[in-house]
């Protein structure tokens, strides 16, 4: 039996109705905030998701079963986190410090989590990602997508996937990560074993297929070989694209109508305008440029341009061990140029877009219940006040969740 939740007292309510987005070139990105503003959260039965129904001026609301009154503080989307590692063992603090001393960083140290995933059990794996999911929903993360590639034999990225599929909103199949160490001199092997007996075990659990298409991983036909197998078999697909130069990656995206193209920290004019032209989601992760010393994407450009912009974490346990949304979002003002509104969007509605849900990344009528509270007036504070816990509670279809 469902019953009614009236969300009142808001000081700001940042709705992001998608209906009005306009990624036109030269468009406002940024969100409408309501002052005053309330909504009502219809809670389902068992296994339903809950909604908002309704949400408009707080004098006008309508009578509900239950009342939250926040008590003037502002109130966003969840976040939704679409580019994560969630499933490993072990950490790289050791690879970090080096790096902060002057170690570039190859993407080499991948192999390091290969080797401590596959010497965990199913459930220490389990742990490791339920208390980062619920990290992650501490600080106002309310979906989340999770990747394998850190087992590299068939059996682990099985019983990853499967892993990330009980315990997150979507689970992306990346058995092509990087190439192990069995098969250093047998790379055509593997992809074969990637594009066949490996995605026919992983196709029942995959909501996408992705590749690191990049120099150390993946080069071009190798990534097109996976591609081509993920689409025979009718998986969406997404792409690591462009994060540690110049290469396909952003183009093959887009060629393949891939709901993202991940890191897009090396772009020509010609892969910006692809991606203007495109459905596919440019994914900036900007904890990974902090975390490795390298440059940080051109959010300007893209946004420009009328590119879709998402805003994820990564969170892994190499190039960026931070699974806080609020922390990126700061980091794509300060360092990448864009406005806080334009950077809410992009860690809300564009990482929606990225996972091509229309349910997630906002507020408007019929959308799933999940939204922030924070302990400030405005999202801006988001921005304002980088590394300070301005997350008061966080709810998920309609039930508060941290």
């Amino acid at each position: 039996m469902s019953n009614t939740l009236l969300v009142t007292g808001i000081g700001e309510l940042t709705v992001n109705n998608p209906q009005a987005v306009d990624n036109s070139p030269g468009a406002e990105s940024t969100p409408e905030p309501y002052a005053d503003a309330a909504f009502i959260v219809e809670r389902g039965s068992e296994g339903e998701d809950g909604r908002i129904v309704w949400f408009g001026p707080a004098p006008r609301a309508p009578a509900a079963d239950e009342r939250l009154d926040v008590l003037g503080r502002a109130v966003i989307p969840g976040f939704v986190d679409s580019h994560a590692h969630l499933v490993f063992a072990g950490d790289r603090a050791a690879e970090f410090s080096a790096r902060m001393t002057g170690t570039p960083y190859s993407a080499g140290g991948i192999r390091t989590t290969v080797a401590a995933t596959r010497a965990a059990d199913n459930e220490q794996l389990r742990a490791n990602v339920r208390r980062l999911v619920e990290e992650m929903a501490r600080q106002g993360t309310t979906t989340v997508e999770c990747k394998t590639g850190y087992g590299l034999t068939l059996d682990d990225e099985l019983r990853a996937l499967r892993i990330a599929k009980a315990e997150c909103d979507a689970a992306t199949f990346l058995g092509a990560h990087v190439v192990p160490a069995e098969y250093a001199d047998r790379r055509a092997e593997y992809v074969d074993l990637v594009r066949g007996p490996m995605l026919d075990a992983c196709a029942e659990y995959a909501d996408f297929v992705d590749v690191f298409c990049e120099r150390g991983a993946y080069d071009e036909a190798e990534t097109r070989l996976i591609l081509d197998a993920a689409k025979d078999r009718g998986i969406p697909v997404r792409l690591h694209a462009n994060q540690l130069g110049h290469g396909p990656g952003v183009q093959l995206a887009v060629e393949y109508d891939a709901a993202s193209a991940d890191h897009c920290t090396y772009l020509t004019e010609k892969d910006v305008e692809a991606l203007a032209g495109s459905e596919t989601v440019a994914t900036l992760l900007p904890g990974v440029e902090f975390s490795t010393r390298s440059p940080y994407p051109d959010a300007r450009a893209l946004l420009d341009a009328g590119a879709s912009v998402a805003i994820a974490t990564d969170c892994n346990p190499g190039s960026c061990y931070t699974s806080s949304m609020p922390f990126c979002l700061a980091l794509a003002v300060r360092e990448m140029h864009m406005s806080p509104g334009e950077a809410l969007r992009a860690a809300t509605l564009g990482g929606a877009a990225a996972l091509r849900r229309d349910d997630v990344g906002h507020l408007a009528v019929g959308a799933r219940a999940d939204f922030t509270v924070l302990d400030a007036p405005s999202f801006l504070h988001l921005a304002y006040r980088p590394g300070v816990p301005l997350v008061h509670s966080v709810w998920k279809n309609g039930d508060r969740v941290a």
